[in-house]
């Protein structure tokens, strides 16, 4: 019996990105859900309950901080890990982010398909697959 697909919310604020690590993802199997902004995206973490949250900082309706800190309150979602996926690079955010919110990784703009995808199988505790 194949295994279950693994669910990847994506929330962020950019469709194209969206894209993108939708097809960095189905290659390898896993099963890419986008949502555009913070509220959406929490609306879509509570109906899926996905494996996993790659969560953008910076979005207009609702930062990606505050999504965050709303999945680690509820009962429910606390447990799905969150890779934060930003723009930001200074250092002092990644310590912040990693450190203080206890994110489980913190991936920077640009980054490389190999990057994503190493990040994602570590969180899951997942062999990567060649």
């Amino acid at each position: 019996m194949a295994e279950e697909r693994k669910k990847v919310v994506c929330i962020e604020d950019e469709p194209e990105m969206i894209d993108l690590i939708r097809l960095i993802l189905s290659r390898k199997g896993f099963e890419l859900i986008g949502a555009v902004g913070g509220q959406e995206g929490l609306e879509t973490v509570r109906r899926v309950k996905p494996d996993l949250v790659l969560l953008d900082l910076m979005m207009p309706d609702m930062d990606g901080w505050e999504v965050y800190q709303q999945m680690k309150a509820d009962e429910e979602l606390k447990d799905i890990p969150v890779i934060v996926v930003t723009a930001k690079a200074q250092s002092i955010d990644k310590v912040l982010g990693l450190h203080i919110a206890k994110v489980d990784d913190y991936i920077t703009k640009p980054f490389g398909p190999q990057e994503l995808l190493e990040s994602v199988y570590r969180i899951l505790g997942m062999e990567q697959q060649g």
